[in-house]
């Protein structure tokens, strides 16, 4: 691959925003809120998220039967795969493909259209004062409407490079309607349920795969550190292809020694390629350095992941969590806090709020993986799965109470 290509690859990432080639669009006169998508669907997203986690542990702790849509597990299933994380992906996604495609980003009342239709699935599956069929056409509308714009986009700038991108969000909604059906007619819903977070794994694999050497390679040239790590090479190719096998090996067959064995080499290989960047050398930047832990995340989870289904180790379901508390959770708001400063004008530096996010989200995630462990004493798993629940949608408001000011005003070089 060449430099010129991995340019194009990286360069339109949201958070990379003061490239020279980056396009230039006019002024847009409307509320700042809406003149891009990271603003109300990063915000939404956190506010969301720091609500819906202690909600679900409310329930789960008093075992107070719940008027979702669903039963309250398949519910809180849903709104993390289907609720928190679409509007992150949107948000992300509604950023970068102006970039990507030199075209013209969605703003004002269509944005403001996308983000209500966002916050009306969310009610809907939340409180179903509509019937089911209705609440899952109105839910699943959103996810193909993304993937819609997303393929229009690529195919109007002929930016066939990011089909990849489109393909994933197609199957990602694809995933939400399928669980849909099956929910609403009583089926179990796991199949779409490892459908997204196989999805997830792979966006997680390969847009923090490009994000992570990027950033770090700044780093080291700014900072005037030897050996700057490479962007791309063999190592990832491999360790891409092995993710992707693993990760469809588990789609289709969750329980075979093949999948284990499989999602223990990809596991291995996502870990060996992150130890190439050597992020322990970012240390003064965490705005960076969470990157390489976020990406640690995807690796220790699809070891674990691997070994759970080999019968060592945590539970299947409890190795999820890994993925959806630990990755998710922590390369999300990598990026959130990120491009949430550079897009507003603001030093790309972490302060001490943000320090506290990345503790808190961090601390979150390995407080509820180990709360369900077999070796947690029962007295202390309610207290566990309460403390994580604070701290990872604790993680989450106070994004929205620190970075929320950032995304409702206009930024500072307007």
């Amino acid at each position: 691959m060449s430099s010129k290509e991995i340019q194009v690859i990286h360069q339109p990432v949201p958070a990379v925003q003061q490239e020279a080639d980056e396009p230039t669009f006019p002024r847009y006169e409307g509320p700042a809120f809406l003149s891009y998508g990271f603003r109300p669907f990063f915000l939404g997203a956190a506010l969301f998220a720091g609500l819906i986690v202690p909600t679900w542990v409310t329930v789960f702790a008093s075992q107070i039967p719940a008027e979702f849509l669903y039963p309250a597990r398949e519910w809180h299933v849903h709104e993390m795969l289907f609720g928190y994380l679409p509007a992150l992906i949107a948000g992300f996604l509604l950023t970068a493909m102006p970039n990507w495609t030199d075209r013209m980003p969605l703003r004002g009342v269509p944005l403001l259209l996308m983000f209500l239709l966002w916050v009306t699935g969310r009610l809907l599956v939340t409180m179903p004062v509509v019937g089911g069929s209705v609440a899952a056409v109105v839910d699943g509308a959103f996810l193909v409407i993304l993937a819609v714009y997303v393929w229009r986009e690529i195919i109007a700038a002929r930016s066939w490079d990011r089909a990849p991108i489109g393909m994933l969000v197609s199957f990602f909604a694809g995933a939400n309607i399928l669980f849909h059906l099956s929910a609403l007619q009583g089926r179990p819903t796991d199949f779409p349920e490892r459908l997204a977070l196989a999805v997830m794994t792979m966006l997680l694999t390969v847009i923090g795969g490009r994000l992570t050497p990027t950033f770090t390679r700044e780093f080291f040239l700014n900072e005037k550190l030897s050996r700057p790590p490479e962007v791309f090479s063999r190592v990832d190719v491999v360790a891409l292809v092995l993710v992707l096998l693993g990760a469809v090996s588990w789609i289709a067959e969750p329980e075979s020694l093949w999948t284990g064995v499989m999602l223990i080499i990809s596991g291995v290989a996502s870990l060996v390629r992150l130890q190439r960047w050597r992020g322990w050398l970012t240390w003064q930047e965490p705005l960076v350095l969470i990157l390489h832990v976020g990406y640690g995340w995807i690796g220790l989870f699809l070891l674990a992941l691997g070994t759970s289904i080999l019968g060592i180790g945590f539970s299947p379901e409890n190795a999820v969590h890994l993925l959806t508390t630990g990755a998710m959770g922590t390369m999300t708001l990598a990026v959130m806090t990120r491009a949430s400063l550079g897009h507003t004008g603001r030093p790309r530096h972490a302060d001490q709020l943000t320090v506290a996010i990345y503790i808190l989200i961090n601390v979150g995630a390995l407080l509820r993986i180990f709360a369900l462990n077999s070796a947690t004493p029962a007295t202390l798993t309610y207290a566990m799965i309460g403390l994580s629940a604070l701290g990872w949608s604790g993680a989450y408001l106070l994004f929205a109470f620190h970075y929320g000011p950032y995304l409702v005003r206009p930024s500072l070089d307007e």
